[in-house]
């Protein structure tokens, strides 16, 4: 029997769309994209909540890219608003710029300072690690264990659920330390949001003749009946080989939404607590979604253990997820018909525009075919 589609894609979030647009617009293909998610989008979904303020259910997410490439290829299919992230850290009663700045600097030695300073009194607060084998060890080898204490212990060991020094060091090695008044979370050279929402460059990209959309719909349901020649599954690997080697390690998070009558409830878009509170962050993010209402509505982050009832968002760096995942990365690299893309799929901590990034180089690797970017 002739398959009913030429590519399945499992996982309508940036990976999976973007394979489906890149398959039904360069090659003709039949594409049929499901989601076991009543919406398109992933974790990136967004929407209007009902007091009429643009959220993200599914915590924060902050575009951003140096990929000349990613950012031409997303410009099809959105205009942006450009935005910088901000961020403060509240704890000992007070907020503090975050990341390190040599504002923070000055506020914790209470007098203005030179970043000539800031970097001499850091080399004195430093611990000599020449080679930090995890994340404690590199940020008492940047900073000393002061501002280990104040700013990062505790908010990864309610992040993670594990102590920094179980966890790799590229978990708390992705936040700078700067010596300059650059108070911007993130420094990559695009920083936007889609002018409408993340949910309407997905019904964009998902927009073709030969795209099929079905939502609701699990690939682990054997009664689904869809015939295809090739598969792009976003899905948890794990779940894919039936948990043949176990349930692969995640942190999970739970979101608390409250709405307030108010124009703004925090001086910017999130706000970390990392030694008070059971949760990690408030987010509000009319700050860079740029809408002009008179109430607000914060989301408050709980991090939670977790389970198959339960999201996977964030993937276990540390030496014992990454040899129980290369069991199942055997197995994926055997696979003749399968891609396996995203963050749940390779079980990697991706940002969103690696992911798109990942997708676009895997349609270029089976097909031989660079993406080029037209709005035909």
């Amino acid at each position: 029997m002739k398959p009913a589609y030429d590519l399945l894609v499992v996982g309508a979030g940036f990976a999976g769309a973007v394979l489906a647009e890149r398959f039904a617009r360069v090659l003709n293909q039949r594409v049929l994209v499901i989601d076991r998610r009543p919406h398109l989008g992933g974790n990136a979904y967004d929407c209007h909540d009902s007091a009429g303020v643009l959220i993200h259910p599914y915590g924060p997410h902050y575009f951003r890219t140096s990929s000349a490439m990613v950012w031409a290829y997303l410009s099809v299919f959105t205009t942006w608003q450009h935005v910088d992230y901000r961020i403060l850290s509240y704890t000992d009663g007070a907020l503090w710029q975050f990341p390190i700045n040599l504002n923070t600097f000055e506020q914790f030695i209470g007098r203005p300072a030179t970043s000539e300073e800031m970097r001499t009194t850091l080399s004195k607060w430093r611990i000599p690690i020449e080679q930090p084998k995890n994340s404690e060890e590199l940020i008492l080898s940047r900073v000393g264990r002061e501002l280990y204490e104040k700013f990062f212990r505790n908010y990864t060991l309610k992040q993670w659920g594990l102590d920094p020094k179980d966890l790799d060091p590229t978990v708390c090695g992705r936040i700078p330390i700067r010596v300059n008044r650059d108070n911007r979370y993130l420094t990559e050279r695009f920083q936007a949001l889609p002018q409408e929402g993340y949910t309407p460059l997905f019904q964009r990209l998902l927009d073709h003749p030969n795209i099929e959309v079905r939502l609701g719909v699990s690939f682990q349901n054997p009664d689904h009946g869809i015939t295809y020649k090739r598969l792009v599954y976003t899905g948890p690997v794990d779940a894919y080989y039936n948990y043949r080697f176990g349930v692969l390690p995640y942190r999970s998070l739970r979101f608390e939404t409250e709405t307030l009558e108010q124009e703004f409830y925090q001086p910017v878009v999130q706000v970390n607590y990392p030694n008070n509170f059971e949760f990690t962050r408030i987010i509000e993010a009319k700050h860079i979604t740029g809408q002009k209402l008179p109430r607000t509505t914060i989301i408050r982050e709980y991090p939670q253990a977790f389970t198959l009832d339960r999201e996977a968002y964030y993937p276990i760096p540390n030496p014992a997820a990454h040899a129980q995942f290369a069991q199942y990365a055997r197995m994926m690299a055997a696979e003749k018909d399968v891609s396996f893309v995203g963050r749940l799929a390779t079980y990697r901590y991706y940002n969103m525009d690696q992911v798109v990034a990942s997708a676009l180089a895997e349609f270029t690797r089976l097909t031989g075919i660079r993406p080029a970017f037209s709005r035909g």
